[in-house]
């Protein structure tokens, strides 16, 4: 039993696939036609070629596009909720770390992951808390020492969208990825939008599966979301609307940033409180 594709890079993957994979079922009814936006404003046909009829807000999809600008610097914190899932942490380019609390199921639940990671680079450590009714069954982890950092091998979480970290893509989530995949926007106040987004065309940003993005059908790939921009014109908030899968319940992921520019250095764990990742640790996440 291992746990896949589970980092905050790749967070709102494991989020989005229960309802995704839900839709994709035998309810063919296109998810939230009651609630999707119509553009509003100075419309224009959408250069990116979405489904047909759907325009675009000019003004307010480059308004969105602008507010991911000051998240490539690389100084500030976030936060990723959805499906009893949470995710927080700070990404501080300027002292090239960064730092992130996975949390994946609850308490009392068939699996709970909390995840604390570390990144200074060129080094990247790993603590991870384990429990659940199915925390037995992991037999990778009888050879981790769970109260201490793991020292990750750079060779083998290079290129690892699981416990890996590219300092020359600093977004966990991909926020300016799924900007560009709009559809349909409107501007519905000071700092508000709401609109579609394409989940095809989304699909190399990291918060999305896109394994999974690439198997759904077109009557499921466009979804709503809201987002909210802070007084400077960045983003601050971003929600993606997951329609009734069939389980009676709508999913929403949701990202917020804040603290732009007023992040802090992560530090590195005690030496004491470190031990080198062994192999069993790696498999856990293969």
């Amino acid at each position: 039993m291992t746990i896949r594709r589970f980092s905050t890079a790749v967070f709102a993957a494991a989020l989005l696939t229960p309802a995704l994979a839900a839709c994709t079922g035998t309810d063919t009814a296109e998810p939230g036609a009651s609630a999707t936006p119509t553009a509003s404003g100075s419309a224009a046909p959408d250069p990116s070629g979405g489904p047909t009829g759907a325009t675009v807000d000019a003004d307010a999809k480059q308004a969105l596009l602008a507010s991911t600008n000051e998240i490539r610097n690389g100084n500030f914190k976030f936060t990723m909720s959805g499906g009893g899932s949470t995710a927080e942490g700070q990404v501080h380019e300027p002292s090239q770390s960064a730092q992130m609390k996975v949390t994946l199921g609850e308490a009392g639940s068939d699996l709970m992951v909390v995840l604390d990671i570390v990144h200074v680079k060129p080094e990247s450590w790993v603590k991870a808390e384990v429990g659940g009714r199915n925390a037995p069954r992991l037999s990778e982890i009888r050879d981790v020492d769970l109260s201490k950092y793991q020292r990750l091998d750079q060779t083998k979480i290079q290129n690892d969208r699981n416990l890996g970290f590219d300092f020359d893509k600093l977004d966990p989530a991909g926020s300016e990825v799924i900007t560009q995949s709009i559809t349909e926007v409107r501007r519905e106040g000071d700092g508000s939008y709401a609109g579609t987004i394409d989940l095809t065309k989304a699909a190399e940003a990291g918060s999305l599966d896109d394994g999974l993005v690439a198997q759904i059908g077109p009557e499921v790939r466009t979804v709503p979301f809201t987002a909210r921009l802070d007084p400077q014109g960045r983003l601050s908030e971003l929600a993606i609307q997951i329609a009734d899968t069939g389980e009676g319940r709508a999913e929403e992921v949701k990202v917020t940033y804040s603290d732009y520019g007023n992040a802090t250095a992560a530090q590195k764990p005690p030496a004491d409180q470190v031990q080198e990742a062994p192999e069993a640790l790696y498999s856990l996440f293969r």
